[in-house]
């Protein structure tokens, strides 16, 4: 499907035309139907200049935007350009004065997008994968604060050490290409928190989990039934037996709290998940010539976009709710 929709890149432009790729693959029966998952479907008509199709399954008719993130947008025609903005983290003031829309719908826009960059690669960890926590400070950016003052970016926290105020980002990776970003929960993880995140990816016969001595790690571990390998921080132990160490783990925590300060001055807990999501699609594509290609193909076959944009507040709330 890749070489298919290659042909689709114009020389005028580096980045797909999103609008035709959605089509084309409909098109092509490569798609299924947003309503019951179906692959088999004809096309009925046209609606508004949309190509309409109808399920043979749950007979219930779709067109080619049903379920993704551009479903309901009014101003198809800028997509292309915002996307090719997006892929280049320009800011939203300066999309907004490219494109000459309204700053509200740029932000509507960027979030419909990572809302369908959700994680569908759920393969096994193999070898030594290593894990470890890292923490943001809750951010509410973008909304009056009710009850407090406003706290300026970079700012910290009224209680010391990690509390209730940070969110916690569970960061898991093997030493070949896999890699899990997981928002958790609020203040220190648990052993439940492990095991929602990364459970279904660890392979008693095939993962060696490394990560710091904390007493969740060690639970998770003896649960799984796996090898496991702790650090112990109290004595400064960075390396254990020459191979096993958190080094990577804790590099790609580095690199993800820098590009979200440098690319967007922070951004809200409320959507923190996206941008994890849009980071590891990064790290994912960074080796590769095509990625505004794949970039665009990973956005338009998620059909359930706009559902996961309109589940991220209850997200949120079921996150704030473990502070309590």
């Amino acid at each position: 499907m890749a070489i298919e929709l290659e042909k689709l890149i114009t020389k005028e432009s580096p980045s797909i035309q999103v609008q035709a790729s959605r089509r084309h693959i409909l098109d092509n029966k490569q798609g299924c139907c947003p309503h019951c998952d179906h692959p088999k479907y004809v096309r009925f008509g046209m609606d508004r200049g949309a190509q309409r199709y109808k399920c043979k399954s749950c007979r219930r008719s779709f067109t080619e935007y049903t379920g993704t993130w551009m479903a309901g947008l009014h101003k198809k025609d800028k997509v292309d350009a915002y996307l090719a903005l997006m892929l280049e983290e320009k800011s939203l003031d300066k999309i907004k004065e490219s494109l000459k829309i309204n700053k509200k719908t740029a932000f509507d826009w960027r979030h419909k997008i990572l809302a369908s960059l959700t994680d569908t690669n759920r393969d096994d960890f193999t070898g030594i994968t290593e894990s470890d926590e890292t923490f943001f400070l809750n951010s509410e950016k973008g909304k009056t604060p009710e009850g407090r003052e406003s706290r300026k970016r970079g700012g910290t926290s009224s209680k010391r050490g990690v509390n209730k105020d940070h969110v916690a980002v569970i960061v898991t990776q093997d030493r070949r290409s896999g890699l899990d970003l997981t928002v958790a929960t609020m203040g220190r993880i648990k052993k439940s928190d492990i095991q929602k995140a990364i459970g279904d990816r660890i392979n008693k016969n095939q993962t060696i989990l490394c990560s710091d001595a904390h007493v969740s790690y060690k639970g998770f571990a003896i649960d799984q039934n796996i090898e496991h390998h702790s650090l112990k921080g109290s004595i400064k132990q960075r390396v254990k037996d020459k191979i096993y160490h958190i080094q990577h783990v804790n590099s790609t925590h580095n690199r993800i709290k820098k590009w979200i300060d440098n690319a967007f001055w922070g951004v809200a807990a409320k959507y923190l998940q996206q941008y994890l999501n849009w980071f590891k699609l990064k790290e994912q594509l960074k080796n590769n010539k095509d990625k505004a290609l794949l970039f665009v193909q990973k956005t338009v076959l998620n059909v359930n976009a706009i559902k996961n944009y309109r589940n991220i507040e209850a997200q949120y709330q079921k996150l704030i709710s473990t502070q309590l």
